[in-house]
């Protein structure tokens, strides 16, 4: 199975699934693939960047519905306020999105909850669908904001110790799984991302805490970033998710600049259960038919990562020619 990773494109204008995306995802469709669609705002209130898709209003939810269908056939933040976080300094300085404010404790159970309806909206959307079921995958940007501790700087109970750096994440996750059932549960998490300026000073600590405690909830899978450009597959270095994969007693998913060659070692030498893929599948629709005949990739051109065109690095990159293939 080729996972498609969640992939931001910025291509939904005003917070609404577009036309355009039904091509982009049934393009990257397979029979017994995995798509897990990209981070989607649970509020108007939780926009870190213009034009992602939401999925807190029925009107979005109604829109998702035919990219949905599709696949399993075969501005800003309101009124001028800043996007919320664990604290108050600017996570980017460099951008025009750099202000954040810090959640005031009162307004904690409302984002919680907005995640909850969030789930429940996806469900009914089948936002991400994978074999005969759907379900939804806790892109923990925010919540990861909140456990690490370079940027969580809260002296209340969600901030200082470990414990209470992850009370947020794991509120959320409680939530979720009571909403939709924890066998449609997957949370994504990245512990050694410094993105943001959002790293920790022991990320391998923080996430066999979380790791453990996500096997509580009996969550689905547990999808994990590797280490920034390396797919760290060595089980004698400090950064190996191993610890991780073997904690967990679900599906491990492992991500991180893995090719072919380099995926299929690390099935093979049991480092994951799934690994996806982000730019090679994002400029190789096809991907698992080249992966399967190990024919030529698509290369992709950063450039129109996170632009706003409809087509251009989106929905253009050809196919593998039929009769060559």
């Amino acid at each position: 199975m080729v996972v498609l990773a969640p992939l931001t494109r910025m291509r939904f204008y005003e917070n609404i699934p577009q036309p355009h995306a039904i091509l982009h995802y049934s393009q990257r469709a397979t029979e017994g693939g995995f798509s897990i669609a990209e981070a989607t705002c649970i509020s108007d209130t939780a926009r870190g960047y213009p034009e992602t898709p939401g999925i807190w209003t029925k009107d979005q939810v109604e829109v998702w519905k035919p990219i949905v269908k599709v696949v399993h056939k075969k501005g800003f933040q309101p009124n001028g306020l800043a996007p919320v976080s664990s604290t108050d300094k600017g996570l980017t300085p460099e951008t025009e999105f750099s202000l954040r404010r810090r959640l005031r404790i009162e307004e904690i159970p409302q984002i919680v909850n907005d995640y909850r309806i969030a789930a429940r909206n996806a469900i009914e959307a089948g936002i991400l669908y994978m074999q005969v079921f759907d379900g939804v995958e806790i892109h923990a940007a925010l919540t990861e904001q909140s456990m690490k501790d370079q940027c969580n700087d809260r002296t209340d109970e969600y901030g200082g110790c470990l414990e209470n750096r992850c009370r947020f994440a794991l509120e959320v996750v409680e939530a979720i799984v009571n909403e939709v059932g924890s066998d449609r549960v997957g949370i994504r998490l990245a512990p050694f991302a410094d993105f943001m300026y959002s790293a920790d000073s022991n990320p391998e600590a923080l996430c066999l805490y979380m790791v453990e405690s996500l096997n509580k909830y009996g969550i689905l899978y547990c999808h994990m970033v590797e280490p920034r450009v390396n797919a760290v597959v060595d089980k004698d270095d400090p950064r190996s998710l191993l610890p991780m994969r073997k904690a967990f007693k679900g599906t491990f998913i492992a991500a991180g600049g893995y090719d072919r060659e380099s995926g299929n070692r690390a099935i093979a030498d049991n480092h994951a259960d799934l690994i996806p893929y982000g730019r090679w599948f994002l400029a190789n629709p096809d991907l698992p038919k080249r992966f399967e005949l190990n024919a030529p990739l698509n290369k992709y051109d950063r450039s129109t990562f996170y632009t706003s065109d409809p087509v251009v690095g989106y929905t253009v990159y050809p196919f593998l020619d039929p009769l060559k293939g």
